[in-house]
C-alpha cells in the first residue's frame, strides 16, 4: 500500500441537472469555460501535480467524454453503465484501477486559480494522522458556493461538520484512504458516509486553499468562472 498518493479519481458521471438546457445534449464536464472543457481544466490540475494514474468515471452521455479522451490512453475510464453510483459507489468501483492506498478525488465542475489544489493537498498529507484531507476555503473567498459552510476547521487541522453554523466550504478536492468502503452495503452512496466515520475517529482533516475557486454547477457559473480566470491572468 502506498502512503504517498499518486492516483486521482475525477468525478464526471453526474447528470448536471442544475445546468438546465446546457446538459440536454452534453455532459457537464464537456461544458466550456474560457474556451476549454471543464474536464480539461481538471486535467490541467492533475498534470500540474505530476500524478501517475488518472481514472475518470462515466455515466450520463459518457460516450462523449470517452471520445474526448480517446487520444489519452494513460487515462482510465470507469463506466457506470447500469446506474450512477454517486461519489462513494463510483470511487469503490474505480479502486481496481486506482490501486490500493490513499487516492485523490477531484470534482470536474469547477475551475481554480492560485496554487494547484492537488499540490496543496500533497504537501499537507500526513498518513500517520489522516484518513481524509479535504481542501477548504471561506465562502467569501470563492464564487458560486451557496450556504453557510460545510466544515469547521480546528486549530490542529481536524474537521467537524458545520451543521448550519458559519464554516468553510469544501472545494471538491481531497485525499482519501477508502477504509471501510467495502463494508457499505449500498451500491450507490455518497462519500459523506466515509467522512462521518473518519470525523468520529478524529482522522479527518482540512487544509486551506489560498487561491480562487468557482463552482460551475449552474449556468451563471460559466461567466463567473471565466471572469475569475481573466482577472487572475491580468494580475
Amino acid at each position: 500500500m502506498r502512503n504517498k498518493p499518486d492516483a486521482v479519481m475525477l468525478f464526471a458521471a453526474g447528470f448536471g441537472t442544475r445546468m438546465g438546457a446546457l446538459t440536454e445534449n452534453q455532459p457537464k464536464p464537456m461544458i466550456k469555460v474560457a474556451g476549454k472543457a471543464l474536464l480539461d481544466h481538471a486535467l490541467d490540475q492533475v498534470a500540474g501535480a505530476g500524478l501517475t494514474k488518472t481514472v475518470v468515471n462515466l455515466h450520463y452521455k459518457g460516450d462523449q467524454i470517452a471520445a474526448h479522451l480517446q487520444d489519452r490512453p494513460e487515462i482510465a475510464l470507469s463506466w457506470e453503465t447500469a446506474q450512477i453510483l454517486e461519489t462513494g459507489g463510483g470511487l469503490r468501483a474505480a479502486l481496481p484501477q486506482l490501486g490500493t492506498g490513499p487516492v485523490f478525488t477531484l470534482n470536474t465542475d469547477a475551475v481554480w486559480t492560485g496554487p494547484n489544489p492537488l499540490v496543496t493537498l500533497q504537501d499537507a498529507w500526513d498518513p500517520s494522522r489522516m484518513d481524509a484531507l479535504l481542501l477548504l476555503a471561506p465562502p467569501a473567498q470563492i464564487k458560486g458556493f451557496r450556504g453557510a459552510g460545510d466544515f469547521i476547521l480546528a486549530s490542529d487541522g481536524r474537521i467537524s461538520r458545520a451543521n448550519g453554523a458559519a464554516g468553510l466550504a469544501y472545494l471538491g478536492a481531497q485525499i482519501l484512504l477508502p477504509l471501510g468502503i467495502d463494508a457499505i452495503s449500498a451500491q450507490s452512496f455518497s462519500i459523506n458516509i466515509l467522512w462521518d466515520q473518519m470525523i468520529a475517529q478524529g482522522r479527518a482533516y482540512g487544509v486551506l486553499h489560498s487561491g480562487g475557486w468557482c463552482d460551475v454547477g449552474r449556468p451563471e457559473g460559466i461567466t463567473e468562472a471565466g471572469n475569475m480566470l481573466d482577472a487572475a491572468d491580468v494580475s
